[in-house]
C-alpha cells in the first residue's frame, strides 16, 4: 500500500508537467496558426486595394484552407469571384456556407443573399427566384423583392410582378400604382391581339381604377374601342384623358383627330385642339390641327409658321415646305431630303432615366427598364 502511493505521488508532478508541456504546445501552434490566417487575409485585401484580383483571390483561399471554418473569408472569396464573372465558383463557395451546421442564423441569411445575386449575375433567373424567395422575412427581404420585381418585369410575368408590388407598397417602401396599371396595360394587350375584347376592357378598367392620372390606360382604352370601331367611344375617352393628364395631349392629339374625323366630331375637336393649343404650343397639336382642316376645307391657316413663332423648329419647317412655297420647285427635292435628313433626330423621344432614344414613345425604357421615364415631347421640343 505504501508502494502504491509512492508512485502516485511521484506520478502527479509528472502528468502535471506534461500536461502543461503539450497545452503550450497547442498554444504556439494556435499562435502560428492565427498568424498565418490574418497575413493571408491582409495580403488579399492589400491586392484588392490594387486592383490585383488574381492575387487577391489566391491570398483567399491561403486563408480559407488556414481557417476553413471562418465565413468571412467565405464571403470575400464569393464576392471576389462573382465581380470577376466566375459565378460557378462564387455559387460553390457560398452553397459551401448554407452547408455548414455551425453557421449562425445572420451569417445563414447573407449567404442565402449572396448566393440569389450570383445567380441573377449569371443569369439563371429560375434558380435566383428560388434563392430570393427564401429570403422572406430576413433583413434581405426588400433587397430580394426589388430584385424579384427586375425578374418578373423581365420576363413579363405580370401577376407576379403585381404581387412584388403589393407586398413593397404595403411594407411602406413607395407607391407603385401606376407601375401596377401599367402591367394590367401589359395584360390588356395581350388579350386584345387575342380577341378578347370583354377582357381587355375590364383590365384597362382597373387600370384607371388605380392609377387615374396615368395616360396610358385610358390611352390603350382609346385604342381598344377604335379597332372594334367605336371611334365615338374613343374620342370620349381621350378628351376624358386630358383632364387627368393633360401634358399627355401631344402623345394623343394625332389620334385626336382621327377619332373625331371617323365619328363626324371635326369640328368640335379642332376648336378644342385649337384652344388646347394656345395654352401647350406643341408640333404635335399643330399637325392634328392641319389633318382637321384637310378633312374640314377650312381657310389656309399657316399653323406650321405659326408654330415657329412659338419653336424654331426644322420639323415643322420640313412640313411647311412644299413645291408652291418655293421660287425654284425644280431644288425641292434636294431641300426637303436635307432638311428631313437634319430634322430625323430631333424626332426622337429621349428617356430622362438613361438618354435611350427612340423613335416611338416608350412607357417602358428599353435601355434601363425605368417605367415613364420618356417626356410626351420629342427632343427637338425638350
Amino acid at each position: 500500500m505504501d508502494f502504491d502511493i509512492y508512485w502516485i505521488l511521484l506520478g502527479l508532478p509528472v502528468a502535471f508537467a506534461l500536461g502543461w508541456l503539450a497545452s503550450r504546445l497547442d498554444f504556439r501552434q494556435l499562435r502560428i496558426d492565427n498568424r498565418q490566417a490574418p497575413r493571408a487575409y491582409f495580403k488579399g485585401l492589400n491586392f484588392l486595394l490594387n486592383e490585383q484580383q488574381d492575387q487577391a483571390i489566391d491570398a483567399f483561399i491561403e486563408a480559407v484552407q488556414n481557417d476553413p471554418d471562418t465565413s468571412e473569408l467565405h464571403f470575400a472569396l464569393g464576392n471576389l469571384f462573382r465581380r470577376r464573372g466566375e459565378y460557378e465558383r462564387a455559387v460553390r463557395v457560398h452553397e459551401h456556407l448554407l452547408s455548414r451546421a455551425d453557421l449562425s442564423r445572420t451569417d445563414r441569411e447573407r449567404a442565402q443573399h449572396a448566393l440569389a445575386l450570383d445567380f441573377l449575375k449569371a443569369g439563371l433567373l429560375d434558380r435566383a427566384e428560388d434563392a430570393l424567395r427564401k429570403l422572406e422575412n430576413t433583413p434581405f427581404e426588400t433587397q430580394a423583392r426589388l430584385a424579384l420585381l427586375a425578374i418578373y418585369e423581365r420576363s413579363r410575368e405580370w401577376p407576379q410582378a403585381t404581387e412584388i408590388t403589393q407586398k413593397l407598397q404595403a411594407a411602406g417602401q413607395g407607391d407603385f400604382s401606376v407601375r401596377q396599371a401599367h402591367y394590367l396595360c401589359e395584360q390588356a394587350l395581350v388579350a386584345r391581339i387575342a380577341g378578347q375584347f370583354e377582357q381587355t376592357l375590364a383590365l384597362l378598367d382597373q387600370a384607371i381604377a388605380a392609377a387615374p392620372n396615368a395616360p396610358r390606360p385610358r390611352m390603350d382604352l382609346a385604342v381598344a374601342h377604335t379597332t372594334q370601331g367605336q371611334h365615338a367611344k374613343a374620342y370620349a375617352t381621350l378628351v376624358e384623358l386630358i383632364k387627368h393628364a393633360p401634358t399627355a395631349l401631344p402623345l394623343i392629339a394625332a389620334d385626336m383627330a382621327r377619332a373625331a374625323i371617323a365619328s363626324g366630331q371635326q369640328v368640335e375637336a379642332r376648336q378644342w385642339l385649337v384652344d388646347q393649343y394656345g395654352q401647350l404650343p406643341s408640333l404635335d397639336i399643330v399637325e392634328a390641327l392641319v389633318l382637321l382642316d384637310g378633312v374640314l376645307d377650312a381657310p389656309s391657316q399657316d399653323w406650321y409658321i405659326q408654330h415657329l413663332h412659338h419653336e424654331p423648329s426644322l420639323i415643322a419647317v420640313s412640313r411647311w415646305l412644299t413645291p408652291d412655297r418655293l421660287a425654284e420647285p425644280e431644288q425641292h427635292p434636294q431641300i426637303q431630303r436635307a432638311l428631313d435628313e437634319r430634322a430625323r433626330p430631333l424626332k426622337r423621344y429621349r428617356c430622362a432615366a438613361c438618354g435611350f432614344e427612340a423613335q416611338t414613345h416608350f412607357w417602358h425604357c428599353p435601355g434601363c427598364q425605368a417605367w415613364d421615364s420618356y417626356p410626351p415631347v420629342r427632343v427637338e421640343e425638350l
